[in-house]
């Protein structure tokens, strides 16, 4: 057998997900503009959309999104390149602490709001330890950090997800660059931040942004953690659609898919961030 069909037959089941996806998001995008949907509204329109953007609801559902999204982000891409430095120039032990930043990898998103809903929730094991030892008077006076205003829980539990995954990118990026240019800039007379900013983090750079801005497009459509964690007003915005899309009233039905449809364009939104990012990068 020749390489292109061997090469055509194993990208098969991509194509098929991928053509599977294409249709249901296209099709989800013609009813959020009327057509074949369960509510006749006579011809394609744009009402739908018109409606979301001048919702004061969907707007804070907005902020709230890339405020968590952003935040969640920016720590586990500030930790995850720390962690890659720190395995990178450890002599002993690098087995042990890489073990533990690849734990979280194989654990659902799911999963991780549970265990953190049990351990950080104000009945939760954390709160429940501090009051046995006498640090907080009763549970009830731990700090709210589940379905909270700021998105606490949230946000920890997409860092503890994604952290080893950015570590990951960013460690086997620095092993295919190698340290000498590095070392070069040390021996001119370099500060460690200096050669840092200068030489490592321009070659590492489209590795490292490459998978921040694929963890910030997860945390924008992701809907479970926000779901599980999240406060009940404002909403991320994938939960207020997960919402729309579940009403008994199916007149909100294209509304839920015109969400649907602004959140995709979110999520593709994250490669021009990434161009203009690089851009900023290795200027």
């Amino acid at each position: 057998m020749s390489s292109r069909p061997l090469t055509l037959l194993l990208l098969l089941p991509a194509l098929l997900i991928g053509g599977l996806f294409l249709v249901g998001l296209l099709f989800g995008l013609a009813q959020s503009l009327g057509l074949f949907s369960l509510v006749e509204v006579g011809r394609p329109t744009l009402r739908f959309y018109g409606q979301l953007l001048r919702d004061p609801d969907v707007l804070r559902s907005l902020g709230l999104t890339l405020y968590v999204s952003g935040t969640a982000t920016l720590l586990a891409t500030v930790l995850g390149v720390a962690l890659a430095l720190l395995l990178r120039r450890m002599a002993r032990g690098a087995g042990s602490l890489r073990l533990l930043v690849q734990l979280p990898l194989p654990v659902p998103h799911l999963v991780a709001a549970l265990g953190l809903a049990l351990l950080l929730a104000q009945s939760g094991l954390l709160a429940r330890l501090l009051h046995a030892l006498g640090l907080v008077a009763a549970p009830a006076n731990f700090p709210a950090l589940v379905n909270d205003r700021a998105a606490v829980g949230v946000i920890v539990t997409y860092v503890w997800k994604e952290v080893p995954f950015i570590t990951l990118a960013t460690l086997a990026a620095l092993r295919a660059v190698g340290d000498e240019l590095e070392q070069a800039a040390r021996n001119l007379g370099a500060s460690p931040w200096q050669a840092f900013r200068h030489v490592t983090l321009p070659l590492v750079a489209p590795a490292v942004l490459g998978a921040a801005v694929i963890v910030f497009a997860y945390a924008i459509g992701a809907f479970e953690v926000p779901l599980l964690l999240g406060q009940s007003f404002p909403r991320s915005l994938a939960v207020e659609a997960y919402t729309l899309y579940q009403d008994v009233d199916l007149a909100v039905r294209p509304a839920a898919l015109a969400l649907n449809s602004l959140l995709a364009l979110l999520t593709l939104a994250a490669v021009p961030l990434y161009v203009w990012l690089l851009r900023r990068t290795m200027i």
